[in-house]
């Protein structure tokens, strides 16, 4: 897959607006400050093609991005931490919630988490929403170039047993400031479309 080869399509605010045309579908999801967007944008080798802001929580809708006419990348409103309203953070779990609920077209979700901190509530809830999807997921640790070598092995392994991942989920220590493991990452989307 041509990974220069990639167009914004649509901003879905609601359900109705979701696209199903069948194509595979890479589902991005993580917590609001967690570089989901500049992850995105290292696989893309983009450096804002998703948007990246000072402030958490500029994903406010579900972004679709169509990869080399062969699959599209989705990006899910990040949660947790933001600077919004109630009733905007409530609006987003809705929406994502209603992707989850039909989620035939989802390839594979890429679930992003902070290496550095163990998972939250919300990353555990997410990941039961991969989960229950019944679609193969994977794990991206991000912020590994802020991790000690020493300490990499036990935060693995503690989001390992937070997220209760079965042993087939895959964690990718990344990084989206170097763009260590990137090629992991690429060839792990490139073998579902």
């Amino acid at each position: 897959m041509n990974l220069n080869n990639v167009e914004f399509i649509k901003s879905a605010v609601s359900p109705s607006a979701f696209i199903r045309d069948g194509l595979p579908q890479i589902v991005f999801a993580g917590k609001s400050n967690v570089g989901k967007s500049s992850v995105i944008n290292k696989i893309l080798n983009r450096k804002n093609f998703a948007r990246v802001g000072a402030s958490p929580g500029k994903t406010v809708n579900i972004n679709y991005f169509l990869v080399d006419r062969k699959a599209y990348f989705v990006d899910l409103p990040g949660y947790g931490y933001a600077k919004v309203s109630k009733q905007e953070r409530d609006r987003w779990g809705r929406l994502m919630e209603s992707y989850f609920a039909a989620a035939e077209g989802m390839t594979l979700g890429v679930m992003i988490v902070d290496c550095r901190h163990n998972p939250t509530g919300d990353d555990v809830t997410m990941a039961k929403w991969f989960k229950n999807a019944g679609r193969d997921f994977v794990i991206v640790a991000n912020k590994l170039d802020k991790v000690k070598k020493s300490d990499l092995d036990g935060n693995l392994a503690q989001i390992r047993q937070t997220l209760e991942l079965d042993a087939h989920v895959e964690i990718i220590p990344f990084s989206a400031e170097k763009g260590t493991n990137r090629e992991a990452l690429v060839a792990r989307i490139d073998a579902c479309v």
